[in-house]
């Protein structure tokens, strides 16, 4: 008998768990949307819940609270770009299409998940959600930068230039190429996914990225 019951149990665990799956799924979702349109501070769990059409405590359940939530925000776009970078550079393999790869890779995440990049630019605007390790999550993103760049110094094929300063001067472009595209003024709005603005700007950014790295 407690073998049986035990046996039922298990059944009842692994038929909820698609479930609370997808409803997991669709808290991470609207969190990420709310925290990418009004910030970390001004998010609330009660606008997560009603965007999920579930009652707050049901977050609880997933996330003890609203930090737990945003880390997980975070932690997964962070997770996602890596692996969208990584499976791009796959294969490239000298110093300057690794660079123009994985700043390609970086503008294309970007485009497709405009909720990412608007949570990446608040993030640099204000650390507070990160506390004293604003780069808890977002390091290994910045690593792979840094490697492609010092192995390009390292085989005399770029310049001795700071990977930070590519970043700041070059990387971050998709940032704001994506979060301005409707915060310039309404004769100035584009769409970051039409192909030709994007054909564009990414042209634009390689030859930013030649020059910030040629000897």
């Amino acid at each position: 008998m407690a073998e049986r019951a035990t046996a039922r149990r298990v059944q009842r665990d692994v038929a909820r768990q698609p479930r609370g799956d997808v409803t997991r799924q669709a808290i991470l979702d609207a969190a990420e949307s709310l925290f990418a349109n009004v910030g970390y501070a001004a998010a609330r769990l009660e606008d997560v819940a009603l965007e999920v059409g579930i009652r707050r405590p049901s977050i609880i359940y997933y996330f003890p609270g609203k930090q737990q939530l945003y880390d997980e925000v975070e932690a997964s776009i962070f997770a996602a770009m890596r692996a969208f970078v990584h499976e791009r550079m796959a294969q490239a393999h000298d110093p300057m299409a690794q660079l123009l790869t994985l700043l390609d890779a970086w503008l294309d995440f970007l485009v497709a998940r405009p909720t990412a990049a608007r949570i990446i630019q608040r993030l640099a605007a204000d650390h507070g959600p990160r506390g004293d390790n604003p780069v808890e999550f977002s390091d290994p993103v910045l690593r792979d930068l840094e490697r492609v760049i010092g192995a390009g110094v390292a085989a005399g094929v770029f310049a001795p230039v700071s990977a930070m300063h590519v970043l700041n001067a070059v990387s971050a472009g998709p940032l704001f190429y994506v979060c301005n595209a409707n915060q310039l003024g309404t004769d100035r709005r584009y769409d970051p996914a039409d192909p030709t603005e994007l054909a564009a700007f990414r042209a634009l950014q390689h030859k930013l990225a030649r020059a910030a790295v040629t000897a």
